[in-house]
């Protein structure tokens, strides 16, 4: 899953691709490097300035439209309002990215309605707003029962189970010590029987394990996707998508799922 944010604050390209053709050109790049998945965003999780609904629709819709002439690729809305879901799926959209745990339910009525997909993620706080200092007894425990109580909400308005996938949100709510111990507890996740994702590329999570900043986590982050896919994740959120396929190729081979590109090695 390509990472394609159409925001002036976006966490890791800060605004990079903000501009319509660069969010485009984000698509094509991502398209040509081997993407199956573009996630496409108007509006971040972290803390900032109030974006409307028309003004997300005007931000995200064009890239939609954009990459649905262009790729037969997943395409997935990230974003907190029902309206702007509905938009993004008229405009070619099959999933929705929903990073706040259903906040707001009828974003799983505009999901079912539609037939569409959903991706289910743990966090804490509304949206755009903080939550300092978290706290876990048990946070693999905590964050199962969260997604396990939300797919059950998505279930009951109407959202087909093979339509909803789940993801831990690592670093949403959580501090680094948090993340880490969900990824090596990735299985109790997987094993509420729904697609995992991992969404993990450059996160501080990894900067904080490895003392690199923002732009220095690409090793980090290709250590975390493999250990995430060997436990249980199927889908992996990435910025550096050439890396990310790579590393994932690599992981499928390893596990059997994938034939070598070619055989040529002691065999001619």
């Amino acid at each position: 899953m390509a990472i394609i944010n159409r925001t002036p604050d976006s966490f890791h390209d800060k605004g990079r691709t903000f501009a319509l053709d660069k969010a485009v050109a984000a698509v094509e790049k991502a398209l040509d490097e081997g993407a199956d998945w573009l996630d496409i965003g108007g509006v971040p999780f972290a803390p900032g300035p109030e974006v409307s609904p028309r003004e997300e629709i005007d931000r995200v819709l064009p890239v939609i439209e954009a990459a649905r002439t262009r790729t037969d690729a997943v395409i997935s809305v990230e974003t907190y309002h029902p309206e702007v879901a509905r938009a993004a799926f008229a405009g070619g959209a099959d999933v929705l990215n929903n990073v706040t745990g259903l906040h707001d339910p009828r974003l799983a009525d505009v999901v079912a309605e539609t037939g569409s997909s959903l991706i289910i993620t743990h966090s804490l706080a509304a949206p755009r707003t903080r939550y300092p200092r978290p706290v876990y007894g048990d946070v693999a425990a905590e964050v199962a029962d969260f997604l396990r109580d939300r797919v059950k909400l998505a279930l009951d308005r109407g959202v087909a189970p093979d339509r909803i996938i789940i993801d831990p949100g690592h670093d949403l709510n959580k501090n680094t010590l948090h993340s880490l111990e969900l990824t090596r507890r990735l299985p109790e996740i997987a094993d509420l029987g729904y697609p995992l994702l991992a969404a993990i590329s450059n996160k501080d999570f990894i900067g904080e394990t490895l003392d690199r900043p923002q732009r220095e986590r690409v090793e980090g982050t290709l250590a975390v996707t493999v250990a995430s896919i060997m436990l249980g994740a199927r889908i992996v959120r990435v910025h550096e998508v050439r890396q990310a396929v790579d590393a994932v190729r690599m992981t499928e081979a390893v596990l059997g799922w994938r034939e070598p590109a070619y055989t040529r090695h002691n065999v001619e």
